[in-house]
């Protein structure tokens, strides 16, 4: 079975050196100290390690060699995604470099007067979109699990300062459910990955990358529910110091009868997914068994 438990890797004493690292001597010799820190993972979080190899080996059909480099590059896009993170949140100097594919499709939704959902994945660098949303002059809200360690959060808010986007964290007792409504009231657009869930969530399943995976249920009923466009974003790392930044056309399931339209909205979403994973198979970071039938080495 699928299972997923919100958290990431790292200690608080970590962070720190590496942003004293940042800070002191820039961004790239950021990236040299993360290759050692890359190769400690590599060879020891074995569990995660075997399940990306699985995904290349099994599912998009690289080699054995040619996957095991993979496991290490998707490590280090993983670690420089945390480094630009911090670099660009906390106006640390730096070079880095954007492209906006979309962007237009984003304010065509906020001209809507209706609100709208960004349907992502753990593909790329969220926080890089969180980033870039700044030039669409329109208040955001990005909807995610507070699981991380108190500490390196505390930490990093203290270095990054604060957000441009609103947080809306999920809770068990489902009052975030209000808060995302109340952003749709107010022309707001609301970000969430629909690629993860939590042991207990409504799931539904369909084929991805050739196989049956379940996926969280909560963002396509509230797209349903509220009747509010879509569009599939994905912001991911094309080169050391560049980024793109994917908005998909408006997706308007308006028309679309409501027994049909969850399905049909989860095909679109996969569809979109997909193609990242197989252009950019590094940057999809997924360490445990996502599909669901776990098939053998």
């Amino acid at each position: 079975m699928s299972s997923w438990h919100g958290k990431s890797k790292g200690t608080p004493l970590g962070y720190r050196i590496f942003v004293w690292v940042l800070k002191t001597f820039g961004v790239l010799p950021g990236y040299f100290l993360l290759r050692f820190v890359v190769l400690y993972y590599f060879f020891f979080s074995f569990k995660a390690s075997r399940q990306i190899y699985l995904l290349y080996r099994q599912k998009l059909g690289y080699g054995w060699f040619s996957s095991t480099l993979k496991v290490y590059a998707n490590y280090f896009f993983l670690g420089q995604g945390i480094i630009d993170k911090v670099v660009m949140m906390s106006g640390i100097k730096n070079n880095f470099s954007f492209d906006f594919d979309g962007e237009e499709n984003l304010r065509k939704i906020a001209a809507m007067g209706k609100g709208g959902i960004l349907l992502s994945a753990h593909i790329g660098n969220w926080d890089v979109a969180g980033h870039l949303f700044k030039r669409l002059e329109t208040p955001i809200n990005i909807v995610l699990y507070d699981g991380e360690d108190e500490q390196i959060k505390q930490y990093l808010d203290g270095v990054t300062g604060k957000r441009n986007v609103n947080i809306i964290v999920i809770k068990e007792d489902l009052s975030h459910i209000y808060a995302i409504s109340d952003a749709f009231s107010k022309n707001e657009l609301v970000c969430m990955h629909a690629d993860r869930f939590l042991e207990g969530n409504k799931t539904i399943t369909t084929n991805f990358l050739g196989q049956p995976a379940r996926f969280p249920m909560g963002p396509f009923l509230l797209a349903s529910t509220f009747k509010v466009p879509v569009s599939f974003v994905f912001a991911v790392k094309e080169s050391k110091l560049h980024y793109h930044l994917f908005a998909s056309e408006i997706k308007d399931y308006s028309a679309v009868a409501r027994q049909e339209l969850v399905q049909q909205m989860l095909t679109d979403y996969t569809n979109a997914m997909e193609e990242k994973v197989k252009q950019y198979p590094e940057q999809w970071f997924n360490y445990y068994n996502f599909w669901e039938h776990p098939e053998q080495s």
